[in-house]
């Protein structure tokens, strides 16, 4: 009972920060870890993602209901989202993390230089209808961000909320939302892939999973009481911590 008590309040709080900036599987993940070392690496990933899906989807609609965003963009995104996040958990195991973590750093130490240097960023109004070479630049961005969440995953929400702000021309607010409702594709394409190779462990994926949603629903919250800025800050933030803990994995 301990056990599954330290899991529920780690998944709150993954969820929390999850639906702030995204992360929240830098949490959950090594917490099951060292909860059930015995389990399978994969069934670590495939559980989490029945608690990620869950929490993601509910901050979405949180989002939804409080944030205008591209209603059709969004739709074209979804479909997308989930059938390249799904062909990257069918060749993750083919694609090493020690290769795949040295390019995740450099690409968040990018964002974070941009968004330190350029104060205004994510600030402007959000266009309604954006041109269509910027909607066909997203879909190759969101396709690729996609695949990389089904293959590795760790920055997924930090990348789509970069190219929603920096190509969309979106502000942080409209890019976070826009953001949850594809990374709910992202994790429910991976997890389809998941439950049908039987790598779910459901009865502790189901149990995290509301406690997921009461985290995502407080972090959603929290977005939308501090607006633009403080998803700056949380950005700015996030990059610092994920960097960090990945340079630790892959050198320390």
């Amino acid at each position: 009972m301990s056990e599954w008590a330290i899991l529920i309040v780690g998944s709150i709080a993954a969820g929390w920060v999850d639906a702030m900036i995204g992360g929240g599987g830098l949490i959950l993940i090594p917490l099951i870890m060292a909860v059930f070392p015995a389990m399978a690496p994969a069934a670590v990933v495939a559980t989490n993602k029945v608690a990620a899906v869950t929490g993601t989807a509910s901050a979405a609609w949180t989002y939804v209901r409080k944030v205008p965003i591209p209603r059709k963009l969004a739709l074209t995104y979804i479909p997308l989202a989930a059938l390249c996040s799904g062909g990257g958990a069918l060749v993750a195991s083919l694609i090493a993390k020690e290769v795949m973590r040295p390019l995740v750093i450099v690409l968040m130490l990018v964002v974070g230089t941009i968004v330190a240097l350029r104060p205004s960023f994510g600030q402007a109004k959000s266009e309604e209808n954006p041109v269509m070479w910027r909607r066909v630049v997203t879909l190759f961005g969101v396709a690729a961000i996609a695949f990389y969440d089904g293959i590795f995953g760790p920055g997924t929400g930090m990348f789509l909320i970069m190219v929603f702000t920096g190509i969309l021309s979106q502000d942080f607010l409209a890019s976070t939302a826009l953001t949850k409702v594809v990374n709910t594709a992202t994790n429910l394409g991976a997890l389809v892939v998941f439950a049908l190779g039987g790598h779910i462990w459901w009865e502790l994926g189901l149990t995290l999973a509301v406690a997921n949603v009461i985290g995502a629903q407080l972090g959603a919250r929290t977005v939308l009481g501090g607006g633009t800025r403080l998803i700056r800050i949380l950005l700015l933030v996030m990059v610092v911590v994920m960097s960090s803990y990945l340079a630790w994995q892959q050198w320390g």
